[in-house]
């Protein structure tokens, strides 16, 4: 692998339990790319997502992040280093107000005093610039948004960290087609800002319409790497393993 990756996943191998979840899959991230997962339900993608961010540690295999190996480092580590998880289903504390969630990154980090907030791209002020919808949202509590709002909050929350690589785990799961494009704009924006992008997407007009490469899983195993062109050009892969029967509409 190239040591200018900034995140590069060598042959890992995923269990849960005795379950053999990812069987020894490699990828790699680069700075201001956005780099999609996609496959059908249960073949390991938010497995992917959970073991690169140290929640579901792999048993073999290595992760680097910026160089400097991150296997075995515990998820709050992993953070500070300089990456953010949007997980899946957008986990925003309800019971907290949206000003409350979007302070929550930067007094953690502020702790190992990776960054400063002010000083940085992202922060309370550029963070409601970028999704106005929340800024008059601020006082209420995450269970008062609308589906699309909270997955604009999670987005944010994750902003605020001012990540170098953000995982994203399912963005466009349960919103509107406004919001699923609204989704697609901001993963564009984020690449044109620097930020590397690693998205487990199900929508997949939308993943290849933002994504610079693609990984398909199939039983916990990559079964296909490549452009988003490449992947067009292969019906038998988009058939056997997306389901879809046609490349005209992706």
């Amino acid at each position: 692998m190239k040591s200018s990756e900034l995140l590069e996943v060598d042959e890992i191998h995923t269990y849960y339990g005795d379950s053999y979840v990812l069987q020894g899959l490699s990828l790699t991230a680069s700075e201001g790319k956005i780099v999609a997962i996609l496959g059908r339900n249960g073949m390991g993608k938010t497995t992917l997502i959970r073991s690169i961010f140290g929640l579901t540690p792999p048993r073999m295999g290595s992760i680097r992040f910026r160089g400097g190996l991150i296997s075995g480092l515990a998820p709050y580590q992993i953070a500070k280093l300089g990456m953010a998880l949007v997980p899946q289903g957008r986990r925003i504390f309800k019971n907290l107000s949206v000003a409350e969630n979007l302070s929550l990154p930067s007094s953690f980090l502020a702790l190992g005093s990776r960054i400063k907030a002010r000083d940085s791209l992202w922060n309370d002020a550029s963070v409601l610039a970028e999704f106005p919808q929340l800024k008059d949202r601020l006082k209420n509590g995450g269970s008062e948004l609308s589906g699309g709002e909270q997955q604009m909050l999670a987005i944010g929350r994750a902003l605020i960290a001012n990540p170098h690589l953000i995982l994203m785990d399912e963005p466009s799961e349960g919103l509107s087609p406004l919001f699923v494009k609204h989704v697609g704009t901001i993963m564009t924006r984020l690449k044109q800002l620097g930020h590397a992008v690693v998205v487990v997407e199900q929508n997949l007009s939308l993943a290849l319409s933002v994504a610079d490469f693609v990984y398909i899983i199939a039983a916990g195993r990559f079964v296909f790497h490549g452009t988003p062109s490449e992947l067009r050009t292969r019906p038998d892969i988009l058939n056997e393993h997306l389901g879809v029967s046609g490349s005209k509409s992706i």
